[in-house]
């Protein structure tokens, strides 16, 4: 097969292509690397620390160091957070590291207290003991009433701008009565962007609606009812929200780094895809609609919302989105170009063939890119199992990858074009990376299997492109920016 791919070099500073075949079916499987925890729901970690930060539901945050539990939380907030008992959506629910963390030592976490009600708090990490955090520390970032117990949201997360992101639900009950998600006069059913340095916070001059007296200046976009868990993508600064349906249809809805904010994912006027409330004519053509949904067929009943994978250990996942449903423990991955979706698949039975997962309840990253499934379970038997790739599944004679690195083009930037004309005699999996000056990737211009159908095993549609070329442009060797002043919509 023969692929040609012009990449404009302009800013260009080195360029890597692997090919490697892949004949075997299983490519990739999960591992433990936490157990005996009490209901977790979340990982994470700050960019480049090799530690692992768990989220435990009751109101504490375990630290994975060195492959062990360290003998004391992190965090223990307990005594002000609404315990969970058994299925809840409250209590501790999301964890955010300051940007810059390393000097300030802020860290910001998302739960319910004894009332009822919704708190962003930030914390500090301990002068003397990076292992722990001060408690005394709290300081309340914003509070939020909720008039039902569940669609609290959960994550928060630092956008590649530098502000503080974080989506409430519609206040919950069931199909949102108070239309509280098309309502501009509360955060409930929205997604927010504040600027916390310093406290307390101010909303970005910049935010959507700031010159509207009509709208909340904190508001970033409408329309969600439970965005449980979302992310963005650590190299394109692309945001991807899933967002739990009410009965028949989950969805995953798409913002792309280049928007100002002010979008409407349809809640209640749709569920996915669907007329909700109205059941008929509900403007879906004003509104912005999910990149893909799933329904509650099977016995499938809430997304579990991952990442796009960054790291550096699953070279077949690599620009592919991971998310899961909470109720089947099922597990998917696609990718996307922004138009469309290209490769879909199931990994349900390559990662968790024999069922260990009990409850989904989070899909997080580790301060390297890589990505863990959380399994929410009881009191004391919660686990969190790292994607790995799987060693029983790769031929090393015929899977053995050929890398070709591309130094800086001269002039740079150069107006001229580079073209690759890459010939293999059978599917292969092709990834061509722009690294900057440091060794460090900063862009993925492809990661993808050519001519070759899904995986043995898999389950769902999946998208072939035997026979055709790739093209790619590149234009930057810097990752998309978050600069205000230079974005359209």
């Amino acid at each position: 097969m023969l692929y040609h791919s012009p990449l404009r070099s302009w800013g260009l500073l080195a360029l890597a292509l692997l090919v490697s075949a892949t004949h075997a079916r299983a490519f990739v499987t999960m591992e433990l690397v936490a157990s005996g925890l009490n209901r977790p729901v979340y990982v994470g970690a700050p960019d480049g620390d090799d530690r692992l930060f768990i989220v435990e539901q009751k109101g504490t945050i375990q630290l994975l160091k060195e492959g062990s539990i360290l003998p004391q939380p992190f965090l223990d907030i307990d005594a002000i957070v609404m315990n969970p008992s058994g299925f809840s959506e409250q209590g501790l629910l999301g964890l955010a590291f300051d940007p810059d963390f390393t000097t300030n030592r802020y860290f910001y976490v998302h739960y319910t207290d004894t009332d009822g009600n919704t708190v962003i708090s930030r914390y500090e990490v301990q002068a003397t003991n990076p292992d722990q955090a001060d408690v005394s520390s709290e300081e309340i970032v914003l509070t939020q009433d909720q008039p039902f117990g569940n669609h609290n949201g959960g994550t928060i997360e630092f956008g590649p701008d530098g502000y503080l992101y974080f989506g409430f639900g519609d206040g919950g009950s069931g199909g949102d009565p108070g239309n509280r998600a098309q309502d501009p006069t509360t955060l409930l059913g929205k997604f927010i962007r504040i600027d916390v340095h310093p406290l307390p916070y101010t909303s970005p001059i910049d935010n959507p609606f700031a010159d509207d007296a009509g709208v909340l200046d904190e508001i970033w976009a409408f329309g969600v009812r439970n965005p449980y868990r979302w992310s963005f993508d650590r190299l394109t600064g692309d945001l991807w929200i899933a967002d739990v349906g009410q009965s028949q249809w989950e969805e995953i809805d798409f913002q792309p780094a280049a928007s100002d904010g002010g979008e409407n994912y349809g809640w209640r006027l749709m569920e996915g895809l669907h007329c909700f409330n109205p059941p008929v004519d509900c403007g879906a053509d004003t509104l912005d609609l999910p990149i893909h949904e799933y329904s509650h067929a099977g016995g499938n009943c809430s997304v579990t919302g991952g990442y796009v994978y960054r790291g550096g250990e699953v070279l077949q996942l690599n620009g592919y989105y991971l998310f899961g449903d909470w109720c089947t423990n099922r597990i998917w991955t696609f990718d996307y170009d922004g138009a469309s979706i290209g490769t879909f698949l199931e990994l349900t039975e390559l990662l968790d063939p024999t069922g260990q997962i009990d409850g989904l309840s989070g899909i997080g990253e580790d301060g390297a890119g890589e990505l863990y499934l959380v399994s929410r379970a009881g009191t004391t038997d919660g686990e969190v199992f790292k994607i790995v790739s799987d060693p029983t599944g790769v031929d090393p004679m015929e899977n053995t990858g050929s890398l070709l690195r591309l130094g800086p083009p001269i002039p740079n930037p150069s107006p001229a074009g580079t073209e690759l004309a890459l010939e293999i005699p059978e599917a292969g999996h092709v990834s061509v990376r722009v690294y900057n000056a440091a060794g460090r990737p900063v862009r993925t211009l492809l990661a993808e299997t050519r001519g070759a159908p899904a995986p043995t095993g898999s389950r769902g549609t999946a998208g072939t492109a035997a026979g055709s070329a790739f093209r790619r442009e590149s234009t930057s060797s810097r990752p998309r920016s978050m600069d205000r002043s230079s974005r359209g919509r």
